[in-house]
């Protein structure tokens, strides 16, 4: 999809509504960074426990702790208040003489928005990402949205995304009567990247992207409905026959 991956140093907006599977997302962004590639990474939370972090990590497969233990990774667990009082600069700071890290993810963005004020919220979103940009740091940077049965599901909605350098949207769908997971990549600036909606599903093992929506249009609007293909018009045909025009 992203045609060889988020390029070094990019901000990345991840978007999606509880239970879509952010965290997991970005846990399985850091480890793969660690384990593939041989970059460290931080994970910022502003809401979950430590433990149930590490927890949850373990139950994917992901011993946090051995890789923290190694210096391979950092948990960081602080309020939104706290990084708004002593700047994003200072703790980023603090956490980098400890790990030198390439890759942080943090959890989430919409946490600043219970003390900030929409154009308060751009200001420190924005020095953010510039902190995050001049570390030289790869970002994932979360962002919870609030969807509801049949909703649209619009980058709109984020007010963030002029910030950032790639968006990735994930959604649940509703196809023939099951609740599925969509997931899309909405931005890519610099790269080019595939357009479509994919199923995605969150295993044992992490969050596996599989096939696109090929068979449907209309997902992103919150009302999903089958395409007209080739095969269906040729049954149709078949079915009622051709529609022949009378010509005078």
């Amino acid at each position: 999809m992203l045609r060889g991956g988020f390029m070094e140093g990019d901000s990345v907006l991840l978007a999606g509504s509880a239970g879509s599977g952010k965290t997991t997302l970005a846990l399985q962004y850091l480890v793969n960074g660690i384990t593939q590639f041989g970059e460290p990474g931080v994970y910022v939370t502003f809401e979950e426990l430590p433990d149930q972090i590490y927890r949850d990590a373990r139950n994917l497969g992901w011993d946090l702790r051995s890789l923290e233990e190694a210096n391979k990774f950092k948990l960081v667990c602080t309020s939104p208040n706290l990084l708004l009082e002593s700047g994003a600069e200072n703790i980023l700071d603090e956490v980098i003489k400890e790990l030198p890290a390439k890759r942080i993810a943090i959890d989430s963005l919409s946490h600043l928005a219970m003390y900030v004020g929409e154009n308060q919220l751009r200001q420190e979103a924005y020095r953010l990402v510039r902190q995050l940009k001049t570390r030289e740091l790869s970002s994932l940077l979360l962002w919870e949205v609030h969807q509801t049965g049949g909703s649209s599901f619009t980058v709109a909605e984020v007010g963030l995304s002029f910030l950032v350098d790639c968006i990735v949207l994930l959604k649940f769908v509703e196809i023939e009567s099951s609740i599925k997971k969509a997931l899309v990549i909405m931005k890519m600036r610099g790269s080019d990247h595939d357009k479509r909606l994919r199923e995605y599903e969150i295993t044992s093992h992490g969050v596996n992207v599989s096939a696109p929506f090929t068979h449907y249009e209309g997902i992103m609007t919150g009302a999903p409905r089958r395409s007209i293909t080739e095969e269906t018009a040729n049954s149709w045909a078949l079915a009622f026959g051709k529609n022949k025009q009378k010509h005078s």
